[in-house]
């Protein structure tokens, strides 16, 4: 379990590089002084966030084991998970889906002061964004999950992994869908909360298990 600051950085930093570690110092550093400007995170979670934001976001890459095409994040707000996945992999296609104007702009300064070529925000509703085929789809606390799924199902495929944390809601909203699709998921625990889950899975039933 991830407890502090400390195995949060050290979590982080064995599965990217030094010019990734260096990105997310400045996106932490930027992302304290915007939530002044605007609420993107709890006021609680900014002395923590390495365990909060950044490892809670890595811990998602353990369960995707090679690049897998489009990673596409839902509602991703102040960026995390997205975001962070695109600072850590940038070679990986990354697209972010927020619909908050004031948002969008945080998300797109960020993306070109960093310099994320493969990262792109797609500022609508998901509703409107155009269907494209993922390898994964990635949400933090943007529906509850039956609302997600419906929206988002068209971006999935056969082949598509579905990563969503859900903190400790995750097993009681896995359990309040359809017994079929229930059975296409499974909850793993968070590294960075005891009592949270993430929802991994797939469309093809096979419970996530890659």
């Amino acid at each position: 379990m991830i407890a502090d600051e400390d195995s949060a950085r050290g979590f982080v930093s064995e599965r990217c590089d030094e010019t990734a570690m260096e990105r997310l110092t400045f996106f932490i550093r930027e992302l304290a002084e915007e939530n002044e400007r605007q609420n993107l995170v709890s006021r609680g979670t900014l002395h923590i966030p390495w365990q909060r934001h950044i490892a809670d976001s890595a811990q998602l890459l353990d369960h995707v084991p090679r690049e897998t095409g489009l990673w596409l994040d839902l509602g991703s707000g102040a960026g995390p998970p997205g975001l962070i996945i695109a600072i850590m992999r940038p070679h990986w296609p990354v697209m972010l889906v927020e619909s908050r104007a004031r948002r969008i702009d945080w998300l797109e300064r960020i993306i070109v002061e960093i310099g994320l070529p493969g990262c792109t925000v797609a500022g609508k509703r998901l509703e409107h964004v155009e269907s494209v085929p993922a390898g994964v789809i990635s949400a933090r606390a943007f529906a509850p999950l039956p609302r997600l799924l419906d929206l988002s199902a068209r971006f999935s495929t056969g082949d598509t992994l579905w990563l969503l944390p859900k903190g400790r809601s995750a097993q009681q909203e896995l359990d309040g869908l359809p017994k079929k699709r229930r059975g296409m998921f499974h909850v793993e625990p968070s590294r960075t909360d005891p009592e949270a889950g993430i929802i991994v899975g797939s469309l093809r039933g096979k419970g996530g298990k890659r």
